[in-house]
């Protein structure tokens, strides 16, 4: 009768670190500095990508999993594949073709051009958004103090803001707006600018839009909406908005 082989512990133990290492070594590169900037090479696979003071690039059809930083700004290239974004100091700059799963930034605009797909949220607190023509962004787009601008693409969650203006333009789409209030103090009471809300030609707002400060609501006559409330709607024609 044949006994069963025993493996002592300590070969036991290499053979896992060997397996542990085999692994590790099929698994995309991590890349991490904290002076300097980081850039992720066309077309290839990183893991994630993290940086304190310098900013991150992420060039044509690379994938990466997370871009993290926390002074610098994020550029992302044309048919890059990525999962998140962030930084604190810096805007975040997303090309055409994109697939991205959010981008989170404090201070700092996100900007992302034609047919880009965002599986989650876009938000920043001091800085605009702006979505290109054809891109689609299936969660919300919420900023503080900053505008947002859809240029014909399509968001499907709400898009929210307390300072900023709000523009659809030419067959834009959303699924719903909101202004917040704003928190007042009594050095800048009544001093504030009215945020200016722009629903174009051919835009289409698939959910309410509430408003819980006084704006100046513009609607286009071809326009489509929904529930209105804390607003009247100004009908206007032509290319632009009034004043």
């Amino acid at each position: 009768m044949r006994h069963p082989v025993r493996l002592s512990p300590l070969v036991l133990a290499l053979a896992l670190a060997v397996g542990a290492g085999h692994a590790l070594a099929d698994s995309p590169p991590s890349e991490s500095k904290v002076l300097g900037s980081i850039t992720a090479q066309a077309g290839q696979a990183y893991d994630s990508l993290d940086s304190v003071n310098g900013g991150i690039s992420i060039q044509r059809g690379a994938t990466v999993r997370s871009a993290e930083t926390v002074n610098g700004g994020i550029s992302i290239d044309e048919g890059a594949t990525v999962g998140s974004a962030e930084t604190v100091n810096g805007g975040i700059s997303i090309a055409g073709q994109v697939k991205l799963g959010s981008a989170e930034t404090v201070n700092g605009g996100i900007s992302l051009d034609d047919d880009g797909e965002v599986s989650g949220d876009l938000e920043t607190v001091n800085g605009a958004i702006r979505i290109g023509a054809r891109s689609v962004v299936a969660g919300k787009l919420e900023t503080v103090n900053g505008g947002i601008r859809l240029d014909g693409g399509t968001v499907r969650g709400m898009l929210r803001t307390v300072n900023g203006d709000i523009t659809l333009a030419r067959g834009a789409q959303a699924g719903g707006i909101e202004i917040e209030e704003p928190n007042r103090g009594w050095w800048n009471w009544g001093s504030e600018k009215l945020p200016r809300i722009v629903i174009g030609p051919e835009a289409k707002v698939n959910g309410p839009m509430v408003f819980k400060r006084e704006v100046k609501l513009y609607v286009h006559a071809t326009a489509t909406i929904g529930e209105v409330r804390g607003a009247t709607a100004v009908r206007y024609e032509g290319d632009d908005a009034p004043e």
